[in-house]
């Protein structure tokens, strides 16, 4: 087992490995200390974002939930665990999540898009769409956010603002 000075050392190398797809190795690290480091809730977290990577949606929601009792207010924790809920069709109960996490980690645009689109599929298509347009002016190059806004606005009814944004998608698909 790789022996590391700081669990802040354990994380950064986490954190790369996950960049390069090494899954399953920081896996085995984050499993080889998880006794010295049970109290972090950063290793919970890391954990359940590598199992989401890998679609181990079970596995994931419970580390985000251990991460989340360990400290309430983990602006990622909270993401993931709104991410995990939109995914599984619970837009309504994510809202709450994703909202601590955009006031823990303001003008996130991941976190906004996220946000946003749990507001549009819940029906509340003008709060959506104006979370969505701050995640555009964010990241405006950003497709996920642009298709996102896009089905909110198909939703609401916004049928011209929708086909500009659709060609706008495209263009950049095509680009």
């Amino acid at each position: 087992m790789q022996k590391f000075d700081t669990i802040d050392q354990i994380i950064l190398e986490i954190e790369e490995l996950k960049m390069k797809w090494e899954n399953f190795k920081a896996i085995s690290i984050l499993e080889g200390h998880i006794m010295e480091y049970n109290d972090d809730y950063r290793f919970f977290e890391e954990l359940g974002d590598i199992y989401l990577a890998e679609g181990m949606i079970e596995k994931a929601e419970k580390a985000i939930d251990f991460a989340l009792k360990l400290n309430p207010d983990s602006a990622t924790g909270n993401y993931l665990k709104g991410f995990i809920l939109i995914n599984a069709g619970q837009s309504k109960e994510a809202i709450p999540f994703l909202d601590k996490s955009n006031k823990l980690m303001a003008n996130n645009s991941e976190v906004l898009r996220n946000l946003g689109y749990a507001y549009a599929i819940s029906g509340q298509y003008e709060k959506g769409i104006y979370i969505l347009k701050r995640a555009q002016f964010l990241s405006p190059d950003d497709s996920l956010i642009k298709e996102d806004l896009a089905m909110a606005l198909i939703g609401s009814g916004e049928v011209l603002e929708w086909n500009a944004i659709l060609r706008q998608v495209q263009k950049n698909e095509f680009i």
